[in-house]
């Protein structure tokens, strides 16, 4: 009897490891076939690539993988190359953030399951969120993107984990400790907190939290085939562990590497390809409240040429998740003068983001932490948007990567008028505008004949001048 027990196991740990073996295979082979119709992603792709930021749970109704990426396609109309995915993990249920600054679990139960929780607040780095779906939605969309030519990103968050993590019981080390041995929320460096009660903070100077991190992220490239990370707070995260990390990450794939972040030393070769354009974005809300003028525009630009490399790429953007759903609207920031700063972050040197909804003209706040939708009607945004995206896409002279096209200010005479022109190769753009609220008269003398972009290729010559209404700008190509 004995025997016959015996002779059973073995045959069923033999089918067992075969089973196993012919999995690996098979995601082997995905990966490769994969591989095959889109290769890595390279410098030249990031010269004219747009990034679409995916808030998977607000994009639809039904808040899907699946319902996200029926619309994949036609986001390949807007020139988007690279989606960045917001955190696709699954979210603690122990602190559980609700709207309002409470805890879910501080409210009458039965309020409670409509609060979701921040998706920053990780309890497991190598599982899917199953609000959105299940591993196998997942590949479908990568997959889909993938075959649309577009890369997928993951937003990783390093700094911290959600209660429930498993870390928290198994290797308490790997957290941030007061003194009372008690893991702590993450903190200012005054001992404060920051704010982010629902997630506990990492201690990077545990040197086994430094692997277990890399292997994880690593999974998501070796197992999935994800095209690289947005890193979440990548500055409070120690450099030492990015200059370890990602040169891994890179020997096991080419990928693209976004860091939340400013410092220019995150930047630095082997380590992110591209850092947030913060003052870029900050300078364009104040000039929409006018509080600040082209001078400003023109400072910030200048600091940035001074303090980063010449290969170092910045996001541009006017709107992300934080800003909508703390800061405000695109609308409730900018007002009329939207398109204006939307068209300005397409034509400064860098990379252009477009936020969920932004697309559509979304004009109200998403909310964070519960169940919320976008309207999805096509209108002016949209138009605007793929008519930059074709700009960014077809003409050297808006190239925004590690070879960038130049960028020269153009005299104007009148501090509310913005004008600069872009050069590579023989291809030119320029871009003229008022960044005012009044109507601005100016006189501009630029070489050659070019044509207007946003008006019917209309041909405007060197000697150029221009009566602008408020928030009016034009486009010129050669």
């Amino acid at each position: 009897m004995k025997k016959i027990i015996l002779l059973s196991i073995s045959v069923l740990l033999f089918i067992s490891c075969k089973e196993e073996v012919k999995k690996e295979k098979e995601v082997a082979e995905k990966i490769e076939n994969e591989k095959e119709i889109l290769a890595s992603i390279s410098n030249e792709v990031l010269e004219t690539a747009v990034i679409y930021e995916a808030n998977i749970r607000q994009y639809s109704k039904e808040g899907t993988f699946n319902a996200f990426t029926k619309d994949i396609p036609q986001l390949k109309d807007l020139g988007v190359k690279i989606i960045w995915l917001m955190p696709v993990f699954p979210i603690s249920k122990i602190k559980r953030k609700a709207t309002g600054g409470k805890f879910a679990s501080e409210l009458p139960k039965e309020e409670q399951s409509k609060y979701l929780g921040s998706y920053y607040a990780v309890s497991d780095f190598k599982k899917i969120n199953p609000e959105f779906g299940t591993i196998e939605d997942f590949r479908a969309l990568l997959k889909t993107a993938h075959d649309n030519g577009i890369y997928v990103i993951l937003d990783w968050v390093p700094n911290h984990t959600g209660w429930d993590h498993t870390w928290i019981t198994e290797k308490p080390d790997f957290y941030t400790k007061n003194a009372k041995g008690e893991i702590t929320e993450p903190l200012k460096d005054d001992g404060t907190p920051v704010g982010w009660s629902d997630v506990a903070d990492l201690n990077y100077k545990n040197e086994v939290l430094h692997t277990e991190m890399i292997a994880d992220m690593s999974y998501w490239i070796t197992e999935e085939n994800i095209d690289g990370f947005r890193c979440d707070m990548a500055g409070m995260v120690p450099t030492s562990f990015w200059k370890k990390a990602i040169p891994q990450l890179r020997a096991k794939k080419d990928i693209f590497m976004l860091a939340e972040a400013w410092e220019p030393e995150l930047l630095e070769s082997n380590l992110f390809d591209m850092g947030y354009g913060w003052d870029r974005h900050h300078t364009m809300n104040d000039i929409a409240k006018g509080t600040k003028k082209v001078k400003d525009w023109s400072e910030i630009y200048q600091k940035d040429t001074k303090r980063y490399a010449k290969d170092d790429i910045l996001m541009n953007f006017v709107t992300n998740h934080d800003e909508n759903s703390w800061n405000g609207t695109i609308e409730e920031r900018m007002g009329e003068s939207a398109p204006l700063f939307t068209t300005l972050s397409y034509l400064t040197p860098g990379m252009p983001l477009i936020y969920s909804g932004q697309e559509y003209g979304m004009k109200h706040r998403l909310k964070f932490f519960e169940k919320d939708s976008i309207k999805k009607i096509k209108g002016s945004e949209w138009e605007l948007l793929k008519k930059l995206g074709d700009l960014k896409l077809n003409n050297k002279a808006l190239n925004g990567g590690k070879e960038a096209a130049s960028y020269a200010k153009i005299i104007t005479n009148n501090e509310d008028v913005l004008a600069f022109e872009r050069k590579k190769d023989n291809k030119t753009v320029i871009f003229i505008g008022n960044l005012s609220k009044k109507e601005q008269a100016v006189n501009l003398l630029v070489e050659g004949v070019y044509k207007d972009y946003f008006k019917d290729n209309k041909e405007m010559s060197s000697n150029m001048e221009l009566v602008l209404k408020p928030n009016e700008y034009y486009v010129l190509v050669n």
